[in-house]
């Protein structure tokens, strides 16, 4: 992928940039990522119940915390560009609580697996749009991607463990893996064909570089080994 291009006249002032199509892009961005770290807060609250551990109760409910405290930079971003940061992420609720109903855990292996799947394949889509933002708010996003808060590392060794002590569980959790993908592309897939400026983003326009159909297809490529890396690092089959 080329270099992100600066597409806001003066990107890290906090004001909003001139384009308003540019604009209200990067507002629809920042409210689809503003509601999957609110729901990914509920997320893990709700899996903590199902920890087998009082410590493994503990850890993930200070994800859990962690996750909700991302929300408030990005909402003031999005306040900056003049958009309402609970109208911004309204468009998305549908798609991603929809995700989340398909993909419900039925226990505390299920429930790691898809935190650090799910939310993985996510944050790895917002990372290669985030490649044509302006430099602030793509510091903000990546920011807001990157601190994960431990969560990668603590998934890894409990699901690793898991499958050490019964090798069966490797089977079912690596299906699992499969179905998560299947439902995050499926749903990707709605938000952009019903928010067409987040696909505009991709594409680009007169004024802004973007991704003509050979570099869409390599992009979904990568994609897919990263997804594939993940479920070798946590000891299954993609």
């Amino acid at each position: 992928m080329s270099e992100s291009p600066d597409l806001a006249p003066r990107p890290d002032d906090g004001t909003a940039p001139a384009d308003p199509v540019y604009r209200d892009a990067v507002v629809d961005l920042l409210g689809v990522i503003s509601y999957g770290e609110i729901t990914a807060f509920e997320r893990l609250a709700d899996d903590s119940k199902l920890a087998p551990t009082m410590q493994d109760k503990v850890a993930l409910a200070t994800m859990a915390a962690a996750e909700l405290g991302k929300v408030a930079r990005l909402h003031q971003r999005i306040s900056e560009l003049g958009g309402e940061p609970f109208e911004a992420m309204a468009p998305f609720r549908v798609a991603i609580d929809s995700f989340h109903q398909h993909t419900a855990p039925s226990d505390w292996l299920e429930g790691l697996v898809k935190a650090f799947v799910g939310d993985g394949l996510a944050n790895d889509f917002y990372r290669e749009i985030a490649a044509f933002l302006d430099p602030g708010t793509r510091d903000l996003v990546l920011a807001s991607l990157d601190d994960d808060g431990g969560h990668a590392a603590f998934v890894v060794e409990r699901v690793r463990q898991g499958i050490a002590t019964d090798p069966r569980q490797g089977g079912r959790l690596a299906l699992w893996g499969r179905r998560l993908m299947g439902e995050a592309l499926t749903q990707a897939q709605r938000v952009a064909a019903d928010r067409d400026s987040l696909t505009a983003l991709l594409t680009g326009g007169v004024d802004r570089p973007g991704l003509d159909l050979a570099a869409l297809g390599r992009m979904f490529t990568r994609l897919t080994e990263r997804h594939a890396e993940r479920m070798s690092e946590l000891g299954l089959d993609s």
